[in-house]
Parts: C-alpha cells; sequence; structure tokens
C-alpha cells in the first residue's frame, strides 16, 4: 500500500487534536511532522498542546512550532470555543517532549525541495506557515503535490456571517495558497457542520476502551458545551478530522471543481472565500470544494483510527 506523505499543519485546538489522532496511525497515511500555527489559541499554547497529544499516545512525531502573528491583520483567537489552553478539558501528564529546533517554515521548505514532489500539505488552521513559505521559498510552489485545507466554506461563516475562522484569521496568508496554482482541496463549513460529534457519538468511542478513544470522549465532552454555549448546538461540529477522512477514503466526501477567491478588501466580507459555485465568472477552477459528506461513513473512519491505538 502506498502512503501519502504528508504534514499536518495545524493549532491545537480539539478537532485538530483528533486529527493528529487519526493521521499519526493511519497506514494509508505517513505523517512527516505536525507544525503547529497560531490560531485557535497562542502559538506557545497550540504547539504545547501538539505535544501534549503526542506525548499522551505515545507518537514519534516531530512538532514543530511556526508562525506566531497573521502576515498583516492583528490576531484573533478561539478562546471562547476551545478554552485558556485551547484543549480544555483532559487532563495531561507533565509535558517532556519538546519541539524541534527548526522553524516550522523552514521545516516545510526544507521537506518540500528534498522530496520527489510527493508531499501533500494538510492545513487545519490559519495558512500562515505555508503562505509564508511559499513567500521565503518560491521554488516550493511547484513541487507540492496537493493542499488540502479545512477552512471557509462555499456558503456562510462562523466568526462573522461571510467568514470561517481559518481563513478570516489570515486572510492573506490564504490568499497566497489559493493563487499559488497549487491543486487545492478545501473542506469547508458547509460540509464540516453536518458531521456534529453529540453525546451518542462520544459514547460510541468510548466504548473502544483505549488511551486514544477516552481523550476523544474528555476533549470532545468539553467543546460540546463550549459549542452549546457559543451557538446553541446540541453537539459540536468535528471540523479538521474532515480533511484526514478524505485522504483516507476520498469516497466519504463528494468535491465539486470551483473558482476560490479569497476577500481581502470588503470591511464587512473580509476573510470571506467566494467560490463560483455556478461557474458564473468564467475563471478557470482553482480549487476542488467538498459539497457533501457521507456521515456514517465519516465517523466509521474516526472509529477505524481510534481502535489502530489499541
Amino acid at each position: 500500500m502506498e502512503r501519502r506523505k504528508i504534514i499536518l499543519d495545524c493549532d491545537p485546538g480539539h478537532d485538530d487534536a483528533v486529527a493528529i489522532m487519526m493521521a499519526a496511525k493511519h497506514p494509508k497515511i505517513d505523517l512527516l511532522g505536525v507544525s503547529a500555527v497560531a490560531g485557535n489559541q497562542t502559538l506557545e499554547k497550540t504547539t504545547r498542546n501538539a505535544l501534549n497529544v503526542c506525548q499522551h499516545l505515545g507518537l514519534d512525531v516531530p512538532v514543530y512550532a511556526g508562525m506566531s502573528l497573521p502576515m498583516v491583520r492583528q490576531q484573533i483567537i478561539a478562546d471562547d470555543i476551545h478554552g485558556e489552553t485551547g484543549l480544555d478539558g483532559p487532563e495531561f501528564e507533565p509535558l517532556k517532549k519538546k519541539t524541534e529546533e527548526k522553524h516550522a517554515v523552514d521545516f516545510i521548505i526544507e521537506t518540500v525541495m528534498q522530496s520527489n514532489d510527493d508531499i501533500t500539505i494538510v492545513l487545519v488552521g490559519p495558512l500562515s506557515n505555508l503562505a509564508m513559505a511559499m513567500r521565503l521559498e518560491p521554488k516550493i510552489v511547484p513541487k507540492i503535490q496537493e493542499i488540502v485545507i479545512m477552512g471557509g466554506g462555499y456558503q456562510l461563516g462562523n466568526v462573522t456571517p461571510s467568514a470561517e475562522f481559518n481563513i478570516l484569521a489570515d486572510a492573506e496568508a490564504a490568499y497566497v495558497v489559493f493563487t499559488s496554482g497549487v491543486p487545492v482541496v478545501m473542506m469547508g463549513l458547509d460540509i464540516t457542520n453536518q458531521v456534529q460529534c453529540v453525546p451518542k457519538t462520544v459514547e460510541r468511542m468510548d466504548k473502544i476502551g483505549n488511551k486514544a478513544s477516552k481523550l476523544f470522549a474528555d476533549m470532545m465532552g468539553f467543546v460540546m458545551k463550549t459549542q452549546n454555549q457559543v451557538f446553541g448546538l446540541e453537539g459540536s461540529p468535528l471540523h479538521d478530522p474532515t480533511c484526514i477522512a478524505w485522504l483516507i477514503d476520498p469516497s466519504c466526501i463528494e468535491l465539486m471543481e470551483m473558482h476560490t477567491e479569497i476577500e481581502l478588501r470588503s470591511e464587512k466580507c473580509y476573510g470571506r472565500t467566494i467560490c463560483d459555485y455556478f461557474k458564473v465568472t468564467g475563471n478557470k477552477p482553482n480549487s476542488k470544494v467538498a459539497v457533501a459528506i457521507d456521515y456514517d461513513k465519516f465517523w466509521n473512519i474516526v472509529e477505524e483510527c481510534l481502535k489502530l491505538y489499541n
């Protein structure tokens, strides 16, 4: 079986942590490293969370700290959802695992440049690290096999009426990535909101009875409460793992080719992913946008990944 080589760029974050758990163990994926970025919390906290997840589960995966601020805009975080640490809920043992000395941007550049053009970059936080890598070393752009993003949406936002958090947090970085010419697959709110983690989902995963399933239950139990307080939802959308699920089994998500632009100049629509769903502009598609997800198949993939920790 040929394993997909990926770099997972994330801002843990509860759903980011689940994405790490899935990518690190599945036999179809070769996780080369985790690069942390500021997003759901500050860089210090998101990096610590990535380290905690890897150490807790015994994952021999290098973790790199990356961009601490957006490229242009003022920083925003999502502590209302993810809590003071960015990963509130579970309790971790004292942290011994350390970040690599290399900066995440340098790690991305060097890994891609030394590759055989077979690296997929999976971005489930703000796109700052990859955008900076592209600007620092443009030679990586034609060597990236594919970029898979959790962010945006062809319909509505979740932080403003127009914009989703990961894109809004660094829209200029998103602009760099979407205009790079590298094939982009976009998992937006349109499908991630359909895979709500509800109490019966947590109960199902907790029954697996291993360290990973216990961590899943502790994390999602917390974030379901905050989603209810902030959005009035019964459960919590499991946004970021949709990227990993699609890499494992593309049949679980339906994609549609669209031309996607990142809005930078509008006061009210800043950070919107403008997706040409009906192809009215005549612009050549630069992305494949998720439009439907198989709910049962997705959760089966999540369960399959958690069972790999037995």
